[in-house]
């Protein structure tokens, strides 16, 4: 039994409102052009993950499923349900550390929203505006739910972040290109919310297929699934978010949240201006070290048999993630030692586990150290770096980086973020695709149906 419209909070109107009326919102400019580089930056994402362990699995699982063909599975020539599809494109986009940040709200948007979006926009046959619309909604409405809970406070309780806003960006990605109205929107939430959940045991797992689960193709997969099952004639309840406390979504999850915080600023401050990317295909910790390696490499002609002694000062609230993971990509003395060796990092060398084993790897790494520091965790903006390097002919340099590139203070352009999608995507799809999938992103207001990815997409 639904409640009557006239139980229906303030806050809730709006919410519901907000993410009805996005198909017919325009974008501003400058949101449009972010939009297309995280849209592009995921899609990228998914197809380079299709070839790592969790992508594997997904694809091993999707492959035995039956159902129409809606959407299809970067990487691959499936194509499935549009639920499928979002499961399997939302495991490859966090396979590994390549997807997007966002830091106020302590998760990863993109891996979540972008495949919950094109899934849907392909099965609705949407253009390419509205699905650029429904990814920007998907980040406003995300990114504010896990604000609302305190992102610090939610995380230290044992829950994740990353499931609980991408579940609720999907979701709203999803309704939006449903085309539910406002009533029914306000099921869909209420749908969401029941969905809502993910802890924190995914940190145990070092081959990161269960986190790309839990960031990517769970929360990727409910949101298709709540928005079609209210296409489908489900109903909920009219206001998930208010009311009394056992009955009450942050209630229940929390005992101090902010739900005010869902509508402030919307339609005029866009959370994927807050979203920063990734100029390596790295954990985001290891951004500024990198960028500060590379600097004292170019200006100083450092090389590793110069290094005497490397001392990496990192924020302490990651050092239990980034200090000799298992994992390559979050490893940063591993990551370090490999970009001194090479002169670079790039995908394959950020992912070559056998390089862990390397006699020269594991030589260097006993000289370089991690110096936690708790006044780069408070310094702003975050995630600052500083590495000091100490030469074996006798000098000392040092280079501290307040915004690595990619950044909110620091921006990537499109020639950077063309750079990383060409060096993700073209062994696997190819060179020529790789252009033209970039082609048709950055020009996406010309695309007429959604399903035009299906042939970029595939390998």
């Amino acid at each position: 039994m639904t409640k009557s419209k006239s139980a229906v909070s303030p806050l809730m109107r709006e919410v519901s409102a907000y993410i009805a009326g996005a198909a017919r919102r325009a974008l501003p400019g400058d949101v449009v052009e972010k939009g297309k580089h995280h849209l592009l930056d995921t899609l990228a994402s998914m197809i380079s993950g299709s070839r790592l362990l969790p992508g594997k699995r997904a694809i091993a699982y999707i492959a035995g499923l039956a159902g129409a063909r809606q959407a299809c599975v970067a990487g691959t020539r499936l194509v499935t349900t549009a639920a499928n599809a979002a499961f399997a494109n939302g495991m490859f986009a966090h396979a590994d550390e390549t997807d997007d940040t966002h830091y106020a709200a302590n998760m990863h948007p993109g891996c979540g929203i972008v495949p919950a979006a094109l899934a849907m926009a392909e099965n609705k046959h949407r253009n390419g505006r509205f699905l650029l619309r429904a990814v920007v909604l998907g980040y406003d409405i995300g990114c504010r739910i896990t604000r609302s809970f305190h992102p610090v406070e939610f995380r230290k309780a044992g829950r994740s972040n990353h499931s609980f806003g991408n579940l609720f960006g999907a979701a709203a990605a999803a309704g939006m290109l449903a085309g539910l109205d406002t009533e029914k929107t306000r099921h869909l939430l209420s749908y969401a919310a029941q969905q809502a959940s993910g802890i924190r045991t995914f940190e145990g797992d070092g081959e990161h297929v269960m986190k790309a689960y839990v960031f990517g193709g769970m929360t990727a997969q409910n949101g298709i699934a709540a928005a079609t099952m209210i296409e489908c004639g489900f109903t909920g309840v009219e206001d998930t978010f208010t009311g009394q406390r056992n009955r009450n979504f942050f209630s229940a999850f929390s005992s101090n949240p902010n739900p005010e915080e869902m509508v402030r600023g919307l339609g005029v401050h866009y959370e994927i201006m807050n979203t920063q990317m990734k100029k390596w295909s790295v954990g985001s910790p290891m951004q500024a070290a990198l960028t500060s390696l590379f600097a004292l490499m170019k200006d100083h002609a450092i090389t590793a048999d110069k290094v005497e002694k490397l001392v990496i000062h990192t924020p302490d609230n990651r050092i239990d993630i980034v200090s000799n993971s298992k994992m390559t990509d979050v490893n940063i003395e591993h990551l370090l030692a490999i970009a001194l060796l090479d002169g670079e990092l790039t995908f394959d060398s950020a992912h070559d586990v056998a390089r862990m084993k390397d006699r020269r790897v594991t030589r260097l790494k006993q000289r370089i150290v991690l110096a936690p520091s708790a006044e780069l965790t408070a310094a702003k903006p975050p995630r600052q770096g500083i590495i000091e390097i100490f030469t074996r002919d006798g000098r000392h340099v040092r280079h501290h980086t307040r915004a690595a590139r990619g950044t909110v203070d620091n921006p990537m352009n499109r020639a950077d973020v063309s750079e990383k999608v060409l060096d993700l995507t073209a062994a696997i799809i190819g060179k020529r695709r790789s252009l033209k999938l970039i082609d048709t992103v950055w020009n996406i207001e010309k695309t007429a149906d959604a399903r035009v990815f299906r042939s970029l997409l595939s390998a």
